[in-house]
């Protein structure tokens, strides 16, 4: 994959290019601060974008507007962006809109490089990656929703969804079977007013797009 890189911490720049060019992946640009993402997205087009949410000048969300800027000139361009914490704002609005092809990690995934690696072909493809802890954190804020309907294995089935697995991963991850999957999932939908023919990525998005909106 093409991989243009958005991140103002050298140490972690650079350990990015050689992480993704080890991996066989090609790093066509990297920007240091906000000014220079829009630029190096739009010049090269990369497979995929990996964005820091907080960039110079003022590190506040540079890289998650210039992400959504390059979205608006390069529809569906694939984007993974990393942040220090969990910001519900931030990943609502990468969210937003029906999006697909987004990611929304915490950096300490990084480390776990078989997780970040997956996660960044998952979305490259079109597909959502989520971090664990931005869905907990999305999920235990819902009270009062049809959300406190679902029983604890629906509600483990639900957060593997918005994290981008697949049935087969979910029936792996909970011991469970695919059989066992599809009906928990047909429940997540009929409990949470969603149309239970939503598939692959669209019905990650579906539930995410109520979660954030609830």
């Amino acid at each position: 994959m093409r991989v243009v890189i958005a991140e103002d911490n050298a140490l972690l720049r650079e350990g990015l290019v050689l992480l993704l060019t080890s991996s066989g992946h090609e790093v066509v640009a990297t920007a240091r601060a906000e000014p220079e993402i829009l630029p190096a997205l739009l010049a090269h087009r990369p497979d995929v974008a990996v964005l820091d949410v907080r960039m110079p000048p003022k590190f506040r969300d540079e890289g998650l507007r210039a992400a959504l800027a390059a979205r608006r000139q390069i529809p569906d361009l694939p984007v993974l962006v990393l942040s220090q914490y969990v910001e519900q704002s931030y990943a609502a609005e990468l969210l937003g809109g029906g999006a697909t092809g987004v990611g929304y990690l915490l950096k300490d995934r990084i480390g776990r490089v078989d997780e970040f690696l997956d996660a960044l072909e998952r979305v490259a493809a079109g597909g959502t990656a989520l971090d664990p802890e931005v869905v907990t954190e999305l999920m235990s804020r819902r009270r009062g929703t049809p959300l406190d309907t679902l029983t604890a294995r629906e509600r483990e089935v639900l957060q593997l969804m918005a994290e981008g697995r697949d049935n087969t991963t979910i029936a792996e991850t909970l011991v469970i079977t695919e059989r066992s999957v599809s009906k928990h999932i047909g429940n997540v939908f009929l409990k949470l007013s969603l149309p239970p023919t939503d598939s692959g990525h669209r019905r990650v998005l579906a539930v995410l797009a109520y979660l954030n909106n609830s």
